[in-house]
């Protein structure tokens, strides 16, 4: 799940900095994958810290992800620039990751 969100951050900054250049108004696609690469970044960071295990922040980061991963998949997904369908593939993709993470954590 860590890695998979260090490179969902990547992806989704990379759409937001693309959608920048596309006709129209792009801004709700840029800041669903400002904020979702934002929070991959930041679990890709905490996650790993395992000393003193502080369940309750990952815990929250791991859910905070999960919805930021939905919301950032579905908006790309009305869009047909390549980024976009990219971005919102690697959204749906780690989902699953993140979910068994946060399930592992449960136990």
């Amino acid at each position: 799940a860590i890695k998979h969100a260090m490179y969902c951050a990547a992806i989704c900054n990379s759409c937001a900095d693309a959608c920048n250049a596309e006709q129209g108004d792009m801004s709700e696609c840029i800041r669903k994958c400002s904020d979702c690469s934002d929070i991959c970044q930041a679990v890709s960071t905490v996650a790993p810290r395992r000393t003193h295990g502080n369940t309750a922040v990952i815990k929250s980061l791991l859910e905070a992800c999960i919805l930021a991963c939905k919301v950032c998949a579905e908006e790309c997904a009305k869009h047909d620039d390549p980024h976009c369908k990219r971005c919102a593939k690697m959204c749906e993709e780690i989902l699953a990751d993140v979910r068994k993470a946060l399930d592992t954590m449960d136990r």
